[in-house]
């Protein structure tokens, strides 16, 4: 099952969110949760400022519990991207990532690449998917 919710940002300005939880993703869900704010920060629908919806809003939205959304804050917190104040809303701090460095990400992409190999796709396909993911990544983005 995909779980997909609109969170709105923003006091001033409607701002749409999409996240998607998916229960076949082995993922955990803070993670999913994670990895989805992650992607509007990197494609600039989040811009460096923004205020994110207060956990409860979003665990009430998603239908997950509210700890399950403050741990996807702690790590955002944690890499960088967005800072927590006690009693007031998580705003996003930066578009890029403080903690991973340029040798764990390779890993990581490494990783993705040899799962893509073992799954029978061509050198060609994979670059087609990688491009195509990277351009929808980075569609609106500066």
């Amino acid at each position: 099952m995909v779980y997909r919710d609109t969170i709105h940002i923003g006091r001033v300005e409607e701002f749409r969110m999409f996240i998607t939880i998916d229960q076949n993703d082995r993922r955990p869900i803070y993670e999913q949760v994670a990895d989805g704010i992650k992607s509007l920060i990197a494609n600039g629908a989040l811009k460096e400022g923004a205020e994110l919806p207060p956990v409860r809003q979003i665990a009430a939205d998603l239908g997950v519990n509210l700890n399950t959304i403050a741990t996807a804050y702690r790590e955002l917190g944690r890499e960088g991207l967005i800072q927590i104040r006690h009693g007031q809303r998580a705003v996003v701090a930066s578009s890029t990532s403080t903690e991973t460095s340029k040798r764990e990400l390779r890993k990581r992409l490494r990783t993705a690449l040899t799962e893509l190999a073992l799954a029978g796709l061509s050198r060609p396909e994979i670059l087609t998917w990688v491009s195509d993911e990277l351009t929808g990544l980075l569609k609106g983005a500066k």
